[in-house]
This record gives structure tokens, sequence and C-alpha cells, in this order.
């Protein structure tokens, strides 16, 4: 799909259109594929960073076919790589090799998650990366890290949720585990490495000012194995897993599926209402409580000596859901949340993805942002008239930041990125016109995380 144009959706200016944005100036080279690492270059490029995508010859990344719905680039696609440039290079040849060395000498970030090893064997290794710019930011996204037993070992991100002990949690305790409906594994991988990528820049840039270095000598500058970010999806998605490990270790207690609700916290659950619509409420705050037994009628429930903690409002679990499914089940969601809202307990309705579009929460916000696209390039194209997509976050300066463009072309920006790494013209025209590799119907295994 191409884009044609954009219209955002908030109100007002937003920040960046007047301005420099954060990380203007910053430029990051992306040698990733599918999510985590696109991820970490989405969020780079959303707040000004320039990244340039490095994709493969003819195929690009994969993501380009993942929920394919029309054209030859998926809504997918566009939405992770938004905001950014694409170029074209064959990795394991050596004009890409020497054409992604000078690319990495302009680079501040280098954002790479093939399976460990892989960028070794393509004769591009951190120490040749150091040798090309001593100054670099290395960021490395694996299925389990770049060291340890299992470094080595390919894997996406369901492997890592399960691995990390996520997908366990994840269902009711009746039957087996399920996983979430996103990558929600990759998600939060991109997000620590984007965080991860802008920490070694602040330190690189802390320690220019302690010495009045500019960068050109050695005197503020730590070893690139120092300025690597590595990170692994399982770890990732291990870090967000709160006390599990703390409190097995401390009573063996081992955690279980719990449904709709969450360990240890009650009354908090999805509910049906008179409607079939589903309400979502959260009233496990002991200052709340007895407001919200109130309002489902059961004031006797809000009085209880043995409720007034969470700890016995817990071990009261099934009492309470039944009184508040019985509740809810005779009013319609709008009633539902009208009560609950008067009455300030936390509530709200389970959003479609037709409700978010509508939603005027994040319009006001600016987070549906409104793009026309097309499938294809040619004349014949059809148009597709104001395509919502997501906005960016966080917010800054009060309103949602434009997204500039939707994730580019395959190779649009291949031959401007060359000239701009000052490549002769020889070797770019022998890029441009070498052609492709037959396509693959599967990746090899060293491209896999």
């Amino acid at each position: 799909m191409t884009q044609i144009h954009t219209r955002t959706a908030g109100d007002g200016e937003p920040r960046g259109a007047a301005g420099p944005l954060p990380l203007e100036g910053v430029r990051v080279l992306e040698l990733g594929n599918y999510i985590a690492a696109p991820t970490a270059g989405r969020m780079l490029a959303d707040f000004g960073a320039d990244v340039l995508k490095i994709e493969r010859p003819r195929t690009g990344d994969e993501l380009r076919g993942w929920r394919l719905h029309a054209g030859d680039t998926s809504l997918l696609y566009r939405t992770i790589n938004r905001n950014k440039r694409s170029a074209v290079l064959d990795l394991r040849s050596e004009d890409g090799r020497a054409a992604v060395l000078a690319l990495v000498r302009e680079a501040d970030i280098v954002l790479e998650n093939f399976r460990p090893g892989t960028l070794e064997r393509w004769g591009l290794g951190p120490d040749v990366l150091e040798a090309a710019n001593p100054d670099l930011v290395l960021v490395r996204v694996s299925a389990f890290g770049q060291t340890g037993p299992l470094s080595s070992r390919p894997g996406f991100a369901a492997v890592a949720e399960a691995h990390s002990g996520f997908r366990a949690l994840v269902g009711d305790p009746d039957r087996p585990p399920v996983r979430v409906g996103v990558s929600i594994g990759d998600s939060i991988a991109g997000m620590q490495a984007a965080f991860g990528a802008v920490m070694m820049l602040f330190e690189r840039e802390r320690a220019r000012a302690r010495t009045g270095s500019t960068g050109a000598d050695d005197a503020s500058r730590a070893p690139l194995a120092q300025r690597t970010v590595d990170v692994a999806l399982h770890e990732a998605m291990f870090s967000v897993m709160e006390s599990l490990v703390p409190d097995h270790s401390l009573t063996g207690e081992l955690r279980t599926r719990t449904g709709g609700r969450t360990e240890g916290i009650a009354p908090s659950n999805a509910y049906t209402c008179a409607d079939g619509d589903s309400v979502v409420i959260a009233g496990n705050g002991d200052g709340i409580f007895a407001r919200y037994m109130a309002v489902i009628g059961r004031p006797d429930l809000g009085a209880r000596p043995d409720l007034q903690d969470n700890a016995g409002r817990w071990a009261a679990r099934d009492e309470l859901d039944a009184a508040i499914g019985a509740w809810t089940g005779a009013h319609p969601l709008e009633h539902v949340l009208a009560e609950l809202e008067d009455a300030g307990v936390p509530a709200g309705p389970i959003h479609t993805a037709a409700d978010l579009v509508a939603d005027p929460q994040l319009r006001a916000r600016n987070m549906i942002q409104e793009f026309d696209v097309a499938d294809g390039d040619g004349p014949d194209a059809t148009v597709h008239r104001s395509i919502a997509f997501p906005g960016i976050t966080p917010v800054l300066g009060g309103t949602g930041l434009p997204v500039r463009s939707l994730g580019p072309a395959l190779g649009a920006d291949t031959e401007q990125a060359l000239l701009e790494a000052g490549l002769d013209r020889d070797l770019i025209d022998r890029i441009l016109t070498a052609g492709a590799p037959p396509a693959r119907t599967t990746d090899p295994q060293e491209d896999r995380r």
C-alpha cells in the first residue's frame, strides 16, 4: 500500500510541526526484521530520529506480507515501520557489506535482531562495526540474549513468552495456557531496546560533557562492549512478571491462571451485562469497596468485617464475583458504567477496533490518525480513504505527535541513503542494478532470532 496523504485528528498544532523533535539529528541504522527491533526503531523514529531500515532484496522484511489484506504491503508493516526510510542491501554480498559499513560510519545507533552470531558470520560483527565507527551504540535483540547456554537458539516472542513464565498465567485455570492477541513479547522487548539505546546515547553525551570531548578522541569513549544493549525477548517478558519469583522463593507458591482476575486482588474482573456487552470493574481498593457494594445493592458486603481488606476479599472472591455479576447481568452496559462513574468506582467497557476508531478520548489526544492509502503505485491502484492508524505515545507538550509517514515502500530510499553516505556512483549503481537472489520460501536458520 502506498501512502497518499494524512490528516491528524487532534486539536491544535502538534509539537514537531513548529520545532525540533527530541531525537532530531540522531541517525539509526536498523538491520532488524519482524517486530522487536523494528518496534525500537519505530519509537526512535516517532520522536525525530532518522531511521534507515535495511531490507533484503526483493522480499524485504517478511512483515510486509503478514496479515496482508490488499496490495503488496501489509498495514502491520506500515504501522511498525512508520516514520522510517527503506534501503535494500544484500548483507551477504561484498557490495552490501561495504555499503552497510559506510552507513555505520554516519550512524549513532545500529539496531539488529538476527540470531546471535549472524552478523559475525557476515563479517559485520561488533569489532568490525566499532572499527568503522568508534562512537557507535549497538542494540542487539534476540530470543535468549547474546550469552548463556541458550543464546544460540532461534526463537520468536511466543517461545519467549512461554519461557519467561508469562504464558503460564494467561487464560482460565481449567484450560491450557493461551496467548494474548498481540505480539506482546516483541513489543516489550522493542520498548526496552529503545530505552537502552537512548540511555547509551545519554551516557555518551554526558561523558563528552565531563571531558569537553567532541567525540573525535578517546578520552570519553567506553569500548563498544560497554555501549552494547543486549535485549533478550524472554528476559523482557520476565521483567514484567512482578513478584512471581520472589513469592515462590519465599513461600514455594506456584501461581496459576486466574482468567479475568488478577492473582491476589479482589474484586477486579470482567462481567457480562444485560445487553450482552462486558465491563471491567476494578473495585479492589479499600476506600472504594464500600461504595462499590452500595452501587450493586449489597451494602451488607461493604460492611462485613472480613471484607475490609484485600486479603479477606480475595478469600471471598467467588462470592463477590457472583454478587457483582448478578447486578451487571440485570442492567445494560451504559447504565452500569453511569452508576459506577457516579460512585467513583473505576470501570470501563471492553473496546473492539470499531470502538477505538470512534473513541473521543483517543481522538482528543491525537491517538487516531487517518491516512489515505493505495493498493500499489500504478494509475489503476485502488485508493482506500481515511484509514485509521494508532498515534504516537507518550504525549509531549500536550498533544500527540503527528505520524509523519507510514512504513515506506521497499527500497524507496536506497539511492539517497547511499549518496548521503558518500559511496561512489559505480558502487551505488551496482547495488541498484544487481537484482536479487530467488525469493526464499523459508528463512535460513541464521536469520532467525
